[in-house]
């Protein structure tokens, strides 16, 4: 019987399954695009498998903005379907799609010039007006118009000398690498086959027909046959190198643009609300994150290693600099717990700077069998998707039942508001404060009867973590059991966010994460020190890289950490 849990023995069930039998769809990439794909895909009636090579999430939808919005900025560019169809996907998200993970989070606009207040007005109003075009957004307040005195108590951080007022406006936050595994476990209850760590090094061909895919499952080093009536690859920054590897020219270019985000305590920034600022390129956020601040982006291209793109020194004093102009008291490089840095596939165009690049997507067919898409942006990952799925219906020559996806609760989202106001009940009958509770509620939805289910049975997990005291001991445990967690990193990293969390990057929780692994995965205590020794390792190269003065610098350093599993070498069919 299908399951949502993603753990150890459901990933051998999965290849076992995609090894045994033709699948309709294969799915190669793990991030939100293909976690996406796989739901639509199995909710439409096709048998469905997804390999990811590295972790669920570990590349981009694990490093972006943590956004759910519409794109304001696109306004300008006079991109309104782009931001139309956002809004609509943030509206469905929040109110229907996953509540217990979408939440609202006002926006602070200032403006240094009284005539600004027009043209900003008009924008946000427009966006608001697009927005409530969609009956699905009807959970957040209009924006309002603030004074410079109104906007300083707002967020009394700000330069008295910076702004001559401003505008509030509202859009949503999402935890994206714990959004993408839920997804994923979704998909994996309506019976799609899931496993990480598994790599795609070639296609299976008929002729010019790809009827498959040649993976590597990296742990066992076992290499699979899955034969699939159609393949789609969503493997963003990817993309060209699988179009390499089934021949003939691409029809689908991908730039990346690195986008490197801040973590700094909330005690740092006196603020109520986020705030978005225009820059020379594009927008700079300041997004409030529980106990911290999220500040970012960049947006420089990259062509370096792209699985782990390194944030150098002068990324971070970019951001420093553009956040201090407006600040009363500065940040420096000491106030900052936490650095991450991440690739956008962009769409390239004729333009030469990213920040100029398409964010729409795209889906093309370059040989029978095989569907690619790329671009797009993480809050219309589920439009993606049904366009991949409407491609793959065309490859299979028949027509398939329309996408519900829009209309589909993932995991933890039925039941979540009942449980949420009964979290005072619920924090008396497991003896947790009602503030881990509520912590739980807002990362599991009403998949918390689990995580209290865990606590009941072994009270010890009912504890903090060492080191990272905002999570308990059992959400490690349900990481590997429920969530697909095979390493240390995955916990640190993607199922928690205590990597950038904490001053010290996650290294004293690392021995106490593994030792609670161990139960789980059947790891020996050879086992259990390399997976602490390769996490510090990873730390300390990053650490390094963000000394560095260039990209070429921080990446010769960063791309020299261990890796806990090598990827397989990538070979042509």
């Amino acid at each position: 019987m299908a399951t949502t849990w993603l753990g150890p023995e459901g990933r051998t069930a999965a290849l076992a399954s995609m090894a045994d039998k033709e699948l309709d769809v294969l799915v190669v990439g793990g991030g939100i695009v293909g976690a996406g794909i796989a739901l639509d895909a199995v909710s439409r009636g096709l048998s469905t498998g997804l390999v990811e090579a590295r972790d669920f999430a570990s590349g981009t939808s694990s490093r972006s903005s943590k956004l759910v919005h519409g794109g304001l900025r696109y306004l300008e560019q006079f991109d309104f379907e782009l931001v139309r169809e956002a809004l609509h996907e943030r509206g469905l998200l929040l109110t229907t799609i996953a509540p217990h993970l979408v939440r609202p989070v006002p926006f602070l606009f200032p403006f240094a010039h009284h005539w600004e207040r027009a043209y900003i007005g008009a924008g946000v109003t427009l966006y608001d007006a697009l927005a409530m075009a969609s009956r699905n957004n009807r959970g957040l307040p209009s924006h309002r118009h603030l004074t410079r005195s109104g906007a300083l108590r707002v967020f009394p951080a700000l330069k008295r000398s910076a702004l001559a007022g401003a505008v509030q406006y509202w859009d949503c936050q999402v935890d994206d690498a714990r959004f993408v595994t839920t997804v994923l476990r979704t998909a994996a209850g309506l019976g799609a086959s899931i496993a990480s760590r598994v790599q795609a090094v070639g296609f299976l061909r008929e002729g010019e027909h790809v009827v498959g895919a040649d993976v590597t499952d990296l742990e066992s080093g076992e290499e699979l046959g899955i034969r699939a009536r159609q393949v789609v690859n969503a493997t963003g920054v990817w993309t060209d190198d699988i179009q390499e590897m089934v021949g003939g020219r691409g029809q689908i270019h991908v730039s990346a643009s690195k986008g490197v985000h801040l973590v700094v305590p909330r005690d740092r920034i006196q603020a109520s609300s986020g705030m978005i600022l225009r820059t020379e390129k594009s927008v700079l956020f300041v997004i409030p994150w529980g106990r911290h601040w999220i500040i970012g982006t960049t947006d420089t291209a990259w062509d370096l290693d792209k699985e782990n793109p390194a944030a150098s020194r002068a990324d971070i004093d970019y951001v420093l600099d553009h956040i201090n102009q407006v600040l009363r008291t500065p940040l420096g490089r000491d106030d900052v717990e936490g650095v991450y840095a991440g690739l956008r596939p962009l769409l390239s165009g004729e333009s030469e700077e990213t920040s100029k690049l398409s964010r729409e997507h795209t889906v093309a067919h370059p040989v029978p069998g095989l569907v690619l898409i790329a671009g797009g942006k993480y809050t219309t990952y589920r439009v993606m998707a049904k366009d991949a799925v409407d491609a793959v219906a065309h490859g299979l020559g028949g027509s398939l039942p329309a996408s519900v996806t829009d209309r589909l609760p993932l995991v933890g989202a039925d039941g979540y508001w009942a449980l949420y106001n009964q979290r005072h009940r619920l924090a008396r009958d497991s003896g947790l404060h009602v503030s881990r509770v509520t912590h739980l509620l807002r990362r599991y939805g009403s998949s918390v009867r689990d995580l209290l289910d865990l606590v009941r049975e072994r009270p010890d997990l009912g504890r903090p973590l060492t080191g990272a005291d905002d999570y308990l001991r059992a959400e490690v445990v349900y990481a590997a059991k429920a969530e697909g967690a095979r390493h240390v990193e995955d916990v640190l990293s993607r199922r928690t966010r205590i990597s950038f969390e904490t001053w010290d990057r996650g290294i004293a929780a690392a021995d106490e994460a593994a030792h609670l692994l161990a139960g789980c995965l059947g790891w020996d205590e050879e086992q259990v020190r390399r997976e602490v020794e390769y996490y510090r390792k990873g730390i300390e190269a990053e650490r390094a890289a963000q000394e560095q003065d260039t990209d070429q610098e921080a990446d010769a350093i960063q791309h020299g950490a261990p890796e806990i599993v090598p990827e397989a070498h990538i070979t042509r069919p």
